[in-house]
């Protein structure tokens, strides 16, 4: 990722991953490593690696966490409809390539997903094949799974996921299976005018899918500050700490990736639905680096 407007698509890709240690720990093989248990520190449950990654029923490691899921969320519907908890997560804090679902307002879940059904929401970014997939997934979905997933997701407050921290150098890194995965040997790079998304623990995201391992943003120095300043607009929809203001979603704490993944694509014409009328006049005048900032502030903040 460099500088200018490629920078700013491309850390919307795929999210990042560090070298950290993993909380996984293995278990024992029974024939090959498709088939080795797995378990992970603080769980008293058990899967395969097959398992862990299964799009119509993947590991739910702390199912006290969360309501109990729908089928729709739990297993999905097969051909079509993976399951959601496999993208989002079972308690819907999903991954920079993705949106982070808990707490939103049940109505402004719905809505989003009538606009992945009449094409009113696609992405900008026209190698984010997974937008194309949450379309066909919408188009599959009735409008009874659709109310049963929003008002699942809609339970759950969201809770800090992301820590946001300015830097000038960031890990160097490679793409692994949807991660920017760090090189080994700490090589270091400057981070330039961008956002760089990378797990708490590589190996706990890529390998685990770790429900409770959260993720760093690497944002440039002064940005929060300079954010803050940029973002006063934001509170008239959002509310005055940006938690969300009726079927307004909260915005504080979330993903910095995701958040100026949506204002560039509402820029660009390619989200288009019922209320995006309101963002448009105020993400229309902001320059790149604008957008970076407004998204490293708002990440900042305490849900």
């Amino acid at each position: 990722m460099v500088c200018g407007r490629a920078s700013l698509v491309g850390l919307w890709i795929s999210r990042t991953g560090s070298t950290g240690g993993g909380s996984g720990r293995r278990r024992g093989s029974r024939g090959g490593s498709r088939y080795q248990s797995e378990e992970l520190a603080g769980s008293t449950l058990e899967f395969t690696p097959a398992q862990i990654r299964d799009g119509f029923g993947p590991a739910d490691w702390f199912p006290g966490d969360h309501p109990r899921m729908p089928e729709i969320v739990a297993h999905g519907k097969k051909p079509d409809v993976r399951a959601c908890a496999l993208c989002h997560y079972p308690n819907g804090k999903g991954r920079a390539e993705n949106a982070p679902v808990s707490g939103f307002p049940v109505a402004y879940f719905i809505q989003q997903m009538h606009d992945f059904r009449s094409g009113n929401r696609k992405s900008a970014e026209p190698r984010k094949t997974n937008t194309n997939l949450m379309a066909a997934i919408a188009k599959a979905m009735t409008d009874e799974e659709i109310q049963a997933t929003a008002e699942y997701f809609g339970s759950m407050q969201w809770t800090p996921w992301i820590r946001v921290v300015e830097a000038e150098s960031v890990p160097k890194t490679r793409i692994s299976a949807g991660l920017f995965v760090a090189l080994d040997g700490g090589e270091k790079e400057p981070l330039g005018k961008r956002i760089l998304e990378v797990p708490e623990s590589a190996e706990a995201s890529e390998v685990y899918r770790d429900p409770r391992s959260g993720f760093v943003a690497y944002v440039p120095m002064g940005s929060v500050k300079r954010g803050e300043a940029k973002s006063k607009e934001c509170a008239s929809c959002h509310g005055p700490d940006l938690k969300g203001l009726g079927p307004v979603p909260g915005i504080a704490g979330r993903s910095p990736s995701y958040l100026v993944r949506q204002m560039y694509d509402m820029q660009a014409g390619a989200r288009k639905g019922l209320w995006t009328p309101l963002m448009t006049k105020v993400v229309s005048k902001l320059s790149e680096e604008e957008l970076i900032e407004i998204g490293a502030y708002v990440a900042s903040l305490k849900p």
